[in-house]
């Protein structure tokens, strides 16, 4: 074998870098999963249908919801159910997450429709996003028992 046809030298493994990952992205990443198996109910009829049932397994509603009497619903329902609630700053950022929103060609939210309830009933796969979530929502939990 000549020098030129030696082997080449194994590459370095990439060095994957643990990020702290935040909650809102973890619940973004979530949102998007369950949207691709199905488990995403979105708006009001949905939500109220999945809560009832006791299908729902985590709860997210927009902080600027105009309509007192559906904030009440829905966190009556949750109560109900023992579904955790997350509170969402936008309806609109929301509604993007839930996969309702045009996008650009380089994947920005082009236009967004605004909703201010969606509810997850199946979380799809385990991930990273999802383990950081339910650890936050069980520590909320656990200050509120405190």
């Amino acid at each position: 074998m000549s020098e030129e046809e030696e082997a080449p030298a194994p590459a370095p493994a990439p060095v994957v870098e643990d990020v702290e990952m935040s909650v809102l992205d973890a619940l973004k990443e979530v949102i998007q999963k369950a949207m691709i198996h199905g488990g995403l109910k979105k708006g009001l009829h949905e939500c109220a249908q999945a809560l009832d049932r006791r299908s729902a397994r985590l709860c997210c509603l927009a902080k600027d919801c105009d309509h007192e009497e559906y904030k009440k619903l829905i966190r009556g329902l949750c109560t109900e159910g023992e579904v955790h609630v997350v509170m969402v700053e936008s309806g609109k950022e929301l509604g993007a997450w839930c996969g309702l929103a045009k996008l650009e060609e380089d994947g920005s939210v082009k236009k967004a429709v605004r909703t201010s309830c969606a509810v997850i009933t199946d979380f799809g796969e385990e991930t990273r996003a999802l383990s950081v979530l339910l650890d936050y929502l069980q520590n909320q939990a656990d200050g509120a028992e405190v």
